[in-house]
């Protein structure tokens, strides 16, 4: 197998293997409070939220082949799952951070259960129509959910700790809680890459390939798929408690479709078959938003057609192209 090739099916190659990507990004993302200004660390603790939300969705679009059309309802179960606990019943982060992923993990288990028993299009409605549900439920429960009006004021951690540590005594609580959010980010997008290339991975690439023949030599197909969305809902779950803490305040959009397209476009707009590519995908969206709103109040147009040409530029995404770029200059050297 060539090295392009591995790439393609999520396999490092061997020289890159070798190279802690995930220790070398945190490393730098960690000097942002410190070169950049307060505004350029909220854009860092949105991007890395976003991040670990895309490449949650990634482990079922990119390694599995399963193409969720409402994974924003684990975003927002986390979501209002960690500002419920935090807010209401005064329940530490510590405990509400893991129980959130928990949470939106049991109804992955729960939706998934139903959904792992359709195939293509039919696979991708049903998880919308959950995702629809939950989000009726988010918005009518006016006594759990808040209804429209949402859990506004979710408090902060208490990171009062983090302030005494030498060199962190300068910082505001929003500048401590981006610290908080890269190390647990970084801790999740750890355990998402160690799971794809486990042997558990290596057999949803195999599905992703071909489902008839992976179910042939004795794959259990539905099992592994309802193992990802599982997982993949988890994630998402973790991404969403932080983005509540983030916002300040958790409300029904959170859980609407429109949110679940957001996802989808990073993912693709990074490469679905890169591990990377989510976050990529979610820098570059969350960046072009907040320039051209600054600009223009058509942004909606205009942030359409930049992705409808990105898209038609790089069909790969954004991680496809430079690959193929790079496996061109090896070619032309080797030649």
């Amino acid at each position: 197998m060539t090295e392009r090739a591995e790439i393609a099916v999520g396999i490092r190659p061997r020289a890159a293997g070798r190279v802690p990507w995930t220790l070398l990004i945190f490393l730098a993302a960690l000097t942002l409070p410190w070169i950049g200004s307060r505004y350029d660390t909220f854009l860092g603790t949105q991007i890395a939220i976003y991040a670990l939300f895309a490449m949650s969705l990634n482990l079922l679009l990119g390694t599995t082949g399963l193409v969720s059309f409402g994974h924003a309802a684990y975003f927002g179960i986390g979501s209002y799952g960690c500002g419920i606990l935090m807010k209401t019943l005064g329940v530490p982060f510590w405990l509400a951070f893991p129980a959130a992923g928990l949470i939106a993990a049991a109804f992955g288990l729960v939706f998934g259960f139903f959904c792992v028993r359709l195939t293509k299009i039919y696979f991708a409605m049903l998880t919308l129509a959950f995702a629809q549900i939950v989000w009726a439920i988010c918005f009518k429960w006016n006594d759990v959910t808040g209804g429209d009006q949402g859990l506004p004021d979710v408090p902060f951690p208490n990171l009062a700790w983090l302030g005494l540590l030498p060199g962190f005594q300068h910082f505001r609580i929003g500048e401590l809680f981006y610290f908080l959010v890269l190390v647990l980010v970084a801790i999740c997008i750890a355990v998402l890459r160690r799971l794809t290339d486990s042997p558990f991975g290596r057999v949803l690439t195999t599905i992703r390939e071909n489902p008839e023949r992976a179910e042939f030599i004795g794959v259990d197909v539905r099992a592994y798929e309802l193992a990802a969305f599982t997982i993949a809902g988890g994630f998402a779950g973790l991404s969403g408690a932080l983005f509540g803490i983030f916002n300040r305040g958790v409300f029904a959009d959170f859980v609407f479709w429109s949110k679940s397209a957001d996802v989808m476009i990073m993912t693709i707009l990074g490469g679905i078959h890169h591990f990377w590519g989510p976050a990529v995908g979610a820098l570059v969206l969350t960046l072009l938003n907040q320039q051209i709103t600054a600009y223009t109040e058509y942004w909606p147009f205009v942030l359409g057609t930049i992705l409808v040409v990105l898209l038609f530029v790089f069909p790969g995404g954004i991680l496809g192209a430079l690959d193929v770029a790079l496996s061109r200059v090896r070619k032309q050297r080797n030649a």
